[in-house]
């Protein structure tokens, strides 16, 4: 396995050689540092190591580790982010022999293709990595709920957390990691259908008031209930998908439009139970909020409110309440190249259009007007 490797001295050569060009020497002739020139690989300064750790890819960061205690140590102390996506095989294994040395890590990726990781690796990552900040475990089929409990208990400074397609959670487990993961500010659950329930977000809901985006994508379990102590809980709430979240009505966007003011994205594809009431909630929430924020933003009006809203399939919905809300928020865009406002699948509203297309729609009238 790479992370235990043993280098040979050819190897140690040939890599001191392929190091050096990386650090600035030209034919692996050396590199001066302070006035001293460096010609073989137990002549690399730490200060200089780590230089040239933050530019090579992380497996080569792994073999380097292994070359001796003075680049164990120092590497172990100075690596705070790792990815090991590019593992095909023993990805488990990795993490089990790596973890008690990588304990400074804050960002740790370990996103898969095809799932590896199981409960033991992240129990083990948790006991050791307590700095751990963003973490991505995204496509872990294999993991059950003891992974989020280890992860409750030994990574309460997570800010970031992408757990989607784990489906094996459930929201007791979920509740759980709320109630120590409080920093959470991002946090991706996209089809995790057990763990992503109601109870769940009213758990995060009340622990986790500084979260800024969550994604709840294919999550049907999902309800009002729900998406409203969402609302309550989270104000900071700026992006939030709830594609197929088929269960969802106006009364979920008509929450999110009250409460979270700071609102730039919002997914509602496949959500056929949403009317033009919770379309015209969006948009009078920007006129009714206006004084109290938007005016005290100094020539920022225009960036506030909605950038981003997928009605995609949202059958029910009407021309004249979609163009309200376009023209509310000038930041939704159905023209070319821009698509911020995505309505496929609704044939009744191809006549919206934003400010811009309009005025292009003009504009090309009156240089057609004008050439006859």
């Amino acid at each position: 396995m790479i992370g235990e490797a043993k280098l040979g001295s050819e190897d140690l050569s040939l890599g001191f050689k392929k190091l050096m060009m990386v650090a600035g020497g030209k034919n692996g002739e050396g590199v001066k540092m302070e006035g001293v020139v460096i010609t073989k690989w137990k002549d690399i300064p730490m200060e200089l190591l780590l230089r040239i750790v933050s530019l090579v890819d992380d497996r080569t960061v792994i073999v380097a580790s292994g070359v001796c205690c003075g680049w164990r140590d120092a590497i172990c102390l100075g690596l705070t982010q790792l990815c090991l996506s590019w593992c095909r095989k023993n990805m488990n294994n990795l993490v089990l022999s790596l973890s008690p040395k990588f304990t400074k890590l804050q960002t740790l990726i370990l996103r898969q293709e095809n799932p590896q990781l199981e409960d033991n690796a992240v129990e083990t990552f948790a006991n050791f990595c307590h700095d751990l900040q963003d973490l991505d475990l995204s496509k872990s089929f294999k993991l059950g709920d003891r992974s989020l409990y280890a992860l409750a208990h030994g990574c309460p400074n997570l800010t970031k957390l992408n757990i989607s397609g784990c489906a094996s959670f459930s929201d007791e487990a979920l509740e759980y990691l709320t109630k120590f993961c409080r920093k959470l500010k991002i946090l991706n659950i996209c089809g995790c259908v057990k763990a992503a329930t109601d109870r769940a977000l009213q758990a995060i809901g009340q622990n986790c008031n500084m979260l800024q985006s969550l994604n709840l994508g294919w999550c049907d379990n999902v309800g009002d209930l729900g998406v409203m102590s969402l609302a309550y809980g989270c104000p900071d709430l700026r992006y939030l998908d709830l594609c197929g979240c088929v269960r969802i009505t106006d009364d979920s966007v008509i929450a999110l439009a009250n409460k979270c003011l700071h609102l730039r994205s919002l997914d509602l594809y496949y959500c056929r139970n949403i009317t033009d009431r919770a379309i015209y909630s969006l948009a009078h929430s920007r006129v009714k909020n206006k004084p109290s924020m938007w005016q005290s933003m100094k020539g920022g009006y225009d960036e506030e409110g909605l950038r981003s809203l997928n009605i995609s399939q949202c059958t029910a919905l009407t021309p004249s309440a979609v163009q309200a809300l376009c023209d509310t928020f000038p930041a939704l865009h159905t023209c070319s190249g821009r698509h911020s406002l995505v309505m496929s699948g609704c044939l009744n509203l191809t006549s919206v259009h934003c400010a811009c297309a309009v005025n292009a729609h003009r504009t090309l009238n009156s240089v057609l007007h004008k050439a006859h």
